[in-house]
């Protein structure tokens, strides 16, 4: 019998954490973050990172534990969030991972392993090629070797559009495809893998009110402070949406507003990516919001269901 294990994902603002924090009570759960942001050190209103007082005494992995200027990948999450997973069943506690990132969530639901490729200069000539001509250029280099990953790749991620083309070239076939292959893997844990959803007009409309909160408490000068640090968007953790976005503001390429509206219409395109990739992950349970009248019957639903494995 594999060890149980429970993932509570969704388009980014569909609610998540709430439902997770009431989930964790009812069941003895302890909650890995999946996000590629909450990582972070002092990026607190850009990620909408949950504060110790939200937590309500639920124990939290993966938030706030590296710097900035640290890298964080897949291959990190998955050692990183594998310890965790680890000292939550030396407590008797079930893991519950909750965030939208579907590769992270994939790679450590089927223990996918990560090797690093030798280098040979590609990845360095095309960064060059990127700075050179630009993202587009580059995305329409991956559109020829690997469409179906331009489905799930903003055109403007450059270092996902680089990974996979990297990948590529050392192995000779596309990354999708390695990823299809691991789709099709039998999960190493008695998992249940849930998605929550919502009418997308919705969705849209809580994804407007997070950015215009966000800008309410601060983010501006949360970006501010972080530059000050040295930070610029030659780091992984300034790429992140908001962050980038608020950096160009500030260096004087657009406006405040060209900025907030750059966040919102980048925020919708990546809850579309992640509704994308959760559609072609396998035994997926999805779960409407709009069927029910509020987190509680969803908790409730959860729970009998994850009990009856």
């Amino acid at each position: 019998m594999n060890k149980p294990l429970i993932i509570l994902t969704g388009p980014t603002a569909a609610g998540k954490t709430d439902i997770s924090i009431k989930l964790a009570k009812r069941i003895g759960g302890e909650i890995i973050s999946a996000d590629s942001m909450q990582v972070y050190k002092r990026m607190n209103i850009g990620t909408a990172k949950i504060t110790p007082e939200e937590m309500q005494g639920v124990k939290h992995h993966l938030i706030d534990v590296l710097e900035p200027t640290e890298p964080f990948n897949v291959a990190v999450f998955k050692e990183l969030a594998s310890k965790a997973a680890d000292e939550i069943y030396d407590r008797g506690n079930i893991p519950i991972i909750v965030g939208g990132t579907g590769f992270y969530i994939q790679a450590l639901l089927y223990d996918i392993n990560f090797s690093e490729e030798e280098s040979d200069g590609y990845r360095e000539a095309l960064e060059k090629e990127a700075e050179v001509y630009g993202s587009a250029k580059l995305f329409e280099k991956l559109r020829a070797v690997d469409p179906a990953s331009c489905d799930v790749i903003h055109p403007n991620n450059v270092k996902k559009v680089i990974r996979a083309l990297e990948f590529y070239h050392y192995n000779g076939y596309p990354i999708s495809k390695h990823n299809e292959t691991e789709r099709a893997k039998e999960s190493v844990f008695d998992s249940k893998y849930y998605v929550l959803t919502m009418d997308r007009a919705k969705l849209y409309d809580r994804i407007e009110r997070r950015v215009d909160i966000m800008i309410d408490n601060g983010l501006v000068d949360e970006v501010r402070s972080l530059i000050t640090e040295g930070l610029d968007d030659s780091y992984i953790s300034m790429q992140g949406i908001g962050y980038k976005e608020i950096y160009e503001y500030l260096k004087g390429t657009s406006t405040l507003d060209e900025a907030v509206y750059n966040i919102k219409q980048n925020t919708r395109h990546f809850a579309k990516r992640q509704m994308t990739w959760f559609r072609r992950e396998k035994d997926v349970i999805f779960i409407n919001k709009d069927e029910y009248s509020n987190d509680d019957e969803i908790v409730d639903y959860i729970s009998k269901d994850f009990n009856d494995l």
